[in-house]
């Protein structure tokens, strides 16, 4: 049985489904005005082990993911310009092609990573009169007043605003997270729809003049449009607890009349040498640069795992070296499965199988089932290891199945005479003296080694 650790309450809850048999579940997804640096793409690889531990567990996935094209201002509040206008005049190009660049890249990424695409991707600008449509029914119901610059969520119409991240806005200093806007009923109500000056690019008609809509009102707008009004799961990186989250919740809720998200799960920040990852800081580094620098991308993932996903994980390239090697070990251990005639008995794999199944459904403890992978290795060499590694890795995402001799390490090691032993084996074996072949395997055995044959020869291994 699944439990995940849910932020609302600040435990770990037991997973019920709305549906029994499909989760609906929305993860938010990049604002397309650059490239998506790793600490981005540690989150997305948590969704993606969230949705592939859901399907380990017989579930159907009906997974929504939004393309923030628009409305998302260079603050996570409500001043300053709007990142796709930003980047369209730094780039000059319009903001309809940075968008579709960067959302190429991102899912290319992606790929590169053995992150599945959510069954729906939903971009903010193929949803304008969708938003509209929200924005006004908020407004009808009272809790969205207009002023000079655009239509605004009056927060004290919403008394739990502030439970997601446990804020006390009493206690906040009016103007510590936005500038203070006089004509505001409160300082930390938040734009709804932002009205546009007749220089800003990317703008619509709406009921209120010319403009464009919140970053917030996007992923409530989009979730109930695709999943209903209420739905089972919200992931997405804790930078969005106190803000965009927050929001979503007031939004949703105060239309709804109810609450629209029965799980809310986070995943932890990436930190880069025990600091902030931050482009302003430059010292965000993308899936290729990684590789051009000798790592590939799922070395990266490997990286991830070792990492419970409600842990901060420092990057230091120390530690990506470690994952390297350790990436490379684990793929030559698992050949040595895969070339292996021998059998395991089905209470061993079991025993396995289980323990791997209370570790991801534990909170997605990762880590954990890892380390039941790597002790599993440890057992005579089987091929019954290698195929319950590979149904491991519908979890995982490692492509375990690709695991293969690394270059120039046949038989690296192994003593003079034990690989005496097995040559003469093996030229029984073409001979097809099969009774010596099968007693030169017998004394290798005994002292130590077992024998794997290919198609173009054979490996000696250390028991």
């Amino acid at each position: 049985m699944l439990k995940i650790y849910n932020t609302l309450s600040r435990q770990k809850e037991e997973f019920k489904p709305i549906d029994e048999k499909t989760v609906r579940m929305y993860s938010c997804g990049p604002t397309v005005y650059s490239y998506a640096h790793i600490g981005n793409m540690r989150t997305y690889i948590f969704m993606d082990i969230f949705r592939r531990t859901l399907r380990y567990d017989g579930y159907k996935i009906k997974g929504v993911m939004n393309i923030t094209d628009v409305g998302h201002l260079l603050s996570d509040g409500d001043e300053g310009e709007d990142k796709m206008e930003k980047a369209s005049r730094e780039q000059k190009k319009t903001p309809w092609e940075i968008a579709a660049f960067y959302t190429d890249v991102f899912f290319k990424d992606l790929a590169k990573l053995n992150i599945g695409k959510p069954e729906i991707i939903a971009k903010a600008t193929d949803h304008i009169a969708d938003m509209i449509e929200y924005v006004k029914a908020l407004e009808e119901k009272g809790y969205g007043y207009e002023i000079d610059d655009g239509i605004y969520f009056d927060i004290d119409k919403f008394p739990s605003y502030g439970k997601l991240s446990r804020l006390n806005l009493e206690d906040q200093q009016a103007g510590a997270r936005v500038e203070v806007n006089s004509q505001k009923h409160n300082p930390y109500d938040f734009a709804l729809w932002k009205k546009a000056e007749p220089e800003h690019i990317m703008q619509w008609p709406s009921p209120w003049g010319q403009g464009y809509p919140g970053w917030h009102i996007e992923c409530s707008t989009m979730s109930k449009k695709y999943l209903g009004e209420v739905f089972d799961i919200h992931t997405g990186g804790v930078d969005h607890i106190p803000v965009h989250h927050e929001n979503e919740i007031a939004q949703s809720e105060a239309l709804a009349g109810k609450k629209t998200v029965n799980y809310w799960v986070h995943g932890e920040f990436m930190l880069v040498n025990n600091g902030k990852m931050s482009k302003s800081l430059g010292n965000t580094y993308t899936i290729s640069q990684l590789e051009e620098m000798g790592y590939s991308p799922l070395v990266f993932r490997y990286f991830c795992l070792n990492a419970h996903y409600r842990k901060k994980l420092n990057f230091t390239f120390e530690g990506m070296d470690a994952a390297k090697v350790s990436y490379e070990r684990l793929l030559a251990s698992l050949y040595q499965h895969k070339m292996s005639n021998e059998k395991t008995s089905q209470e061993v794999l079991d025993k396995y199988k289980k323990d791997f199944e209370d570790a991801i459904n534990d909170d997605l403890n990762l880590p954990l089932a890892l380390g039941v992978l790597w002790t599993m290795l440890k057992e005579p060499k089987s091929k019954d290891i290698y195929n319950l590694a590979l149904d491991f890795d519908k979890v995982f995402g490692l492509s375990l199945n690709e695991a293969k001799e690394p270059e120039g390490e046949a038989n690296k090691d192994i003593p003079e005479d034990i690989l005496a032993l097995a040559q003469k084996r093996f030229d029984a074996k073409k001979a097809k003296d099969f009774a010596t072949a099968d007693a030169l395997r017998n004394e290798i055995k005994e002292k130590g080694y077992s024998i794997l044959d290919s198609k173009d020869g054979f490996k000696v291994v250390k028991d």
